[in-house]
């Protein structure tokens, strides 16, 4: 029962790609396995690995990384066949022994594919179920766009983006969203093979949902292909009694075929005598089949046949149309537990992977050789050697680069001095600024894009789309505009526009946003994206921003309006918890101004600081309220570390007031009332609690290490007596301040909304969070009182 299938009739490629398929199939479970029985696990922790899933998609990528795919294709590999993948990259010498003897190990292969951790064969990081499916949607849609701005590597051949799916990814909503994205963008050169399993997590999948996963993708565009019948059985319905045999297979539920799977031989005569006992040309093909033999030929499925397998993606790669492949496979497939339900997490026993070593020749020490156990290793070479996707993408490797954008030494600067301003609105005023592209900034200018899930208008990035135009592959004229109908936007597109507008799906900003920050590794392009969204949905895209920033995807996010100042929209516009999610995010310097000229040093920052090897994404949370734009020198090193004196404290002062965002001005008034009481009080702007935090935990690390270095909100604070307070304010969580009590044992009133919002004015939602300059006042007053 459940033996592992005999080699591809004939002789040659296929023979040879079935071999290199078996091979991965045993370092692969042989992986797994040594990770949970070749370590001490002192904790008795589980370490798990997906053996069944793993075996399930084995063919699949066997006949894509050695048939199919070319060098400059990309892939994202489904999370639970990581051990396959990094299989695959042993065989091709991109992979160290030792990493794949310590999978699920510190400093080992990762349990899942990791651009950052397992270095530069991982094209796309998978982890989070769905989206790295979605990610190669919008990396599709960013090389048409490097490419039609001239801005990817000369002579690197247009790749396709394949993603590796499993069939229960199919029920994140996020693919949905990709999906109709990309219809909109009219996407291409994308294969979605699914490993169509049958089979989630807990239980098999309903039987009903493969045709609604074809119907949903050919009304989008897509090509469906599915691989259903190996050729075997395709043979077997070719003879009399065939199509009989064809029907019952077709009507077989998912349960019942998986049942008989697990089963073996046996359990499937007895079902097909059952059912077709009475029809003598289904008994002419079965009744002369031993057990083992009814059994191989009734799951040859063609996710497991080879030849159909690199049939089949042969002639997709005739066309640029966006393909999905339903590849039906059997999960756990040559091993003890295909096809049982709960086999997702199941492990191979000792004795088990005895046996499996035994069906595999492999000899006891030799289990990690790489071509142990095949029958002709040297045509194994052969075949892995002139396959297309061994061949080197560049002399680099597949991890490319692109030369810096210089950004220059100061920003244009539109006039803000004595203006009331936001800085939502100084945001794209100096976006549009940038847009002019003159003899200082053209270059810069032309490496930005800008994207916004339909808040493109109310996040000010309208006087860039007029000056830079919207993308598409297609020129499109406005209709308003051709037809003199009053409008302030150019809705035009052409092949040259610099603003891809999305729908209202933030998980597609956070996935575009994404591949264009990784423009650079994955086609030579250094783009400089810049995406808008209203801070309060950042929390319904932050699974796919927390995936950007673990792929070091390089982006500028500004999220605005903000927090309880938004005022008349309500509580669910009024995000709270955006600071805190901006200090604990790695990959991620976020920032918060006041003023425009604050916003103008950290806009520069942002451009020059994304570029850089140990740079990051940048965050900048703005605001919709308008204040006075000071005049003012400012120290640019301190306003991008994290915060920056407006009024320095007396040496030994006791008490300062720290402000963040729109706060300003209720600090700004509270602070002149306090300095009638004490002179000596310092006022802060807070422009990054996160830079502030960052910073003084790489010093505390140091210091572990004997270097003698000061933090930067060390240095901020020292002018304060040791006791004193600090009464802090933002339009956020107060949390994202408490923690500066910490930095030197200095009393710390932290005042922000921790409650939903609601309706209302500026001025009654201040009073009534305890946001306002009487608020803050009070804090102070119960700041001095004595202990």
């Amino acid at each position: 029962m459940n033996q592992i299938r005999p080699l591809l009739h004939g002789t040659g490629k296929l023979d040879t790609l079935a071999e290199i398929e078996r091979k991965l199939l045993w370092l692969a479970s042989w992986m797994i396995h040594h990770a949970n029985h070749g370590h001490p696990n002192p904790e008795r922790l589980k370490v798990g690995g997906h053996q069944a899933s793993c075996a399930s998609v084995t063919s699949i990528m066997a006949a894509l990384y050695f048939d199919a795919l070319r060098p400059q294709d990309r892939v994202a590999v489904k999370p639970h066949a990581a051990p396959v993948l990094h299989a695959i990259n042993y065989l091709l010498g991109r992979q160290s022994l030792e990493a794949i003897q310590n999978l699920r190990q510190f400093g080992g292969a990762q349990a899942y594919p990791s651009r950052a951790k397992d270095g530069p064969e991982i094209d796309f990081s998978t982890g989070s179920v769905g989206l790295g499916v979605a990610l190669t949607s919008f990396a599709s849609l960013i090389q048409d766009y490097a490419e039609c701005h001239g801005l990817a590597r000369e002579g690197l051949l247009k790749g396709r983006s394949v993603a590796i799916a499993g069939d229960a990814e199919l029920d994140e909503g996020n693919i949905y969203e990709a999906l109709l994205e990309g219809w909109k963008h009219g996407v291409r050169d994308v294969w979605w093979v699914v490993d169509y399993n049958r089979q989630s997590l807990d239980s098999v999948m309903p039987d009903r949902l493969f045709g609604r996963f074809e119907g949903l993708f050919r009304d989008m565009g897509w090509n469906v292909l599915a691989l259903k019948y190996g050729r075997q059985l395709e043979a077997a319905f070719a003879r009399p009694g065939g199509q009989s045999l064809k029907k019952w297979l077709d009507d077989c539920p998912n349960t019942e075929y998986s049942a008989l799977t697990f089963q073996g031989g046996p359990a499937w005569r007895e079902a097909l005598t059952r059912d077709l006992g009475r029809n003598r040309y289904v008994r002419a093909i079965i009744d002369p089949l031993s057990d083992d033999t009814l059994h191989t030929l009734m799951t040859n499925l063609a996710g497991h046949d080879l030849g159909t397998l690199t049939e089949t993606f042969a002639k997709a790669a005739q066309s640029s149309r966006p393909t999905l492949f339903l590849a039906y496979t059997i999960k756990g497939n040559n091993m003890p537990f295909a096809g049982h339900k709960d086999n997702h997490a199941g492990l191979m026993t000792p004795e088990q992977m005895d046996a499996f070593k035994a069906r595999h020749h492999i000899r006891p020490g030799h289990e990690w050789d790489r071509f142990e156990g095949l029958t002709d290793p040297r045509a194994a070479e052969r075949l892995i050697a002139a396959a297309p996707y061994t061949q080197p993408l560049t002399p680099e490797g597949r991890k490319l680069s692109a030369p810096a954008v210089p950004v220059p030494a100061q920003l244009p600067q539109p006039r803000t001095v004595g203006r009331r301003m936001s800085t939502q609105s100084g945001f794209g005023e100096l976006l549009s600024e940038i847009g002019r592209a003159n003899a200082e900034t053209a270059q810069l200018t032309r490496h930005i894009v800008t994207t916004s899930p339909d808040v493109a208008v109310s996040t000010n990035l309208g006087p860039w789309i007029n000056r830079r135009g919207v993308f598409d592959r297609e020129v499109k004229e406005d209709i308003f505009r051709d037809g003199k109908l009053a409008s302030a936007q150019r809705w035009g597109t052409n092949p040259k526009g610099q603003h891809i507008e999305l729908g209202i799906a933030e998980q597609n900003l956070f996935l575009l946003l994404g591949a264009a920050g990784m423009a650079h590794e994955l086609y030579g392009a250094r783009i400089l994206p810049i995406g808008t969204v209203y801070d309060p949905f950042v929390n319904r895209g932050h699974d796919a921003l927390y995936y950007a920033c673990y792929q070091d995807a390089r982006f500028l996010l500004v999220s605005t309006p903000s927090g309880l100042t938004l005022s008349h929209e309500g509580g669910q516009h009024q995000a709270t918890n955006t600071p805190l999610l901006g200090i604990v995010q790695d990959k991620l310097a976020t920032f918060e101004p006041s003023y425009c000229d604050e916003l103008r040093i950290l806009l520069r920052h942002a451009f020059d600081y994304m570029q850089r090897p140990n740079g990051s994404a940048v965050w900048l949370r703005l605001s919709n309220l308008p204040l006075p734009q000071p005049e003012r020198a400012l120290n640019a090193r301190h306003v991008i570390a994290g915060a920056h004196w407006v009024v320095p404290p007396a040496p030994g002062a006791k008490i300062a007031i720290a402000y963040q965002g729109p706060l300003a001005g209720e600090a700004e008034k509270a602070f002149a009332t306090l300095r009638a009481r004490e002179p000596s009080a310092g006022l802060l702007a807070i422009t990054s609690p996160n830079r502030l935090y960052a910073g003084w935990r790489a010093v505390q690390r140091s210091r572990r290490q004997g270097y003698r270095i000061r933090a930067h909100i060390e240095d901020i604070l020292s002018p304060l007596a040791p006791d004193a307070a600090l009464v802090t304010v933002l339009d956020g969580h107060p949390a994202a301040h408490a923690w500066l009590g910490a930095v030197r044992g200095q009393r710390v009133m932290a005042l922000g909304p921790d409650r939903f919002g609601q309706s209302g004015t500026v001025e009654s939602l201040y009073r009534e969070y305890e946001m306002d300059a009487a608020a803050i006042l009070a804090a102070c007053e119960d700041a001095l009182k004595p202990a």
